[in-house]
């Protein structure tokens, strides 16, 4: 099925679920004349876009209160679709966790033959709703409610039997002399992903560029790309490019 009959089918979906408050796969699978499976992968997109709620055997309107609650910022947008676009068909990928890389997500609908592994549970449920469907790999290991993903030395020993293309990761700040720098204490996993990954890509909002966290969690030298949006200060994007980074700013 082509992108856009795709599109059409979900924004129709939306426009449903608003006027009737609720609608079962079944339902809409028969309205759509179309597969429940696909009308699964649908509802999970749309939920993760923050467009419905999913609901046990269907989907409900979101509540109104929540509407203007914007789940994934202009930003987050631009750079997840700038980083999706760093990605060729059949490539190796490895997502963080965070809201940043999954903004990426969407934007792989169109490639194929990608494996990706990640650590975040959330980056893996938006993976499996696309209708391109990538291989995709969890890390597993014990799992941390500060980051919402799996940490530990079992993600760390399972990581270290692959390599990956790129490594799409986040970060809470950027110290201009350092890298890439984060609250958690539990950032030995960011570390090994680093290691097993040819290129490491960070995906920042320009407003924590400049940011001192406490822990450094990828020092410059292990840092190939660093992606933000365009109202980056001019003397930071310097700084950046001095130490070897590729710097690629997203339009808003």
């Amino acid at each position: 099925m082509s992108k856009r009959n795709t599109q059409q089918r979900r924004r129709n979906i939306v426009e449903k679920v608003n006027d009737l408050g609720e609608l079962s796969v079944e339902e809409l699978a028969l309205h759509f004349e179309t597969s429940e499976v696909t009308i699964r992968k649908d509802l999970t997109e749309l939920e993760r876009s923050g467009l419905l709620l999913r609901r046990f055997g269907g989907a409900v309107r979101v509540p109104q209160e929540f509407v203007t609650d914007q789940r994934v910022s202009k930003a987050k947008q631009a750079i997840g679709a700038l980083a999706a676009s760093l990605i060729s068909d059949h490539n190796r990928v490895l997502i963080d966790s965070g809201r940043t890389t999954s903004a990426m997500i969407p934007h792989l609908s169109q490639k194929e033959g990608l494996v990706v592994m990640t650590n975040s549970l959330s980056v893996a449920n938006a993976i499996q709703g696309l209708e391109n469907e990538p291989t995709l790999l969890m890390t597993g290991g014990t799992w941390d409610p500060h980051s919402e993903a799996f940490q530990g030395r079992v993600a760390e020993q399972v990581l270290r039997s692959y390599n990956f293309d790129q490594l799409f990761i986040g970060a809470d700040g950027i110290d201009i002399e350092r890298g890439s720098t984060t609250f958690n204490e539990l950032f030995g996993l960011s570390k090994v992903m680093a290691a097993v990954s040819r290129e490491v890509i960070v995906l920042v909002e320009s407003e924590k560029v400049g940011r001192k966290m406490p822990n450094l969690e990828l020092p410059w030298a292990q840092i190939s790309a660093l992606i933000t949006d365009c109202e980056l200060e001019k003397n930071y994007q310097q700084a950046i490019k001095e130490h070897g980074v590729q710097l690629y700013l997203a339009e808003l």
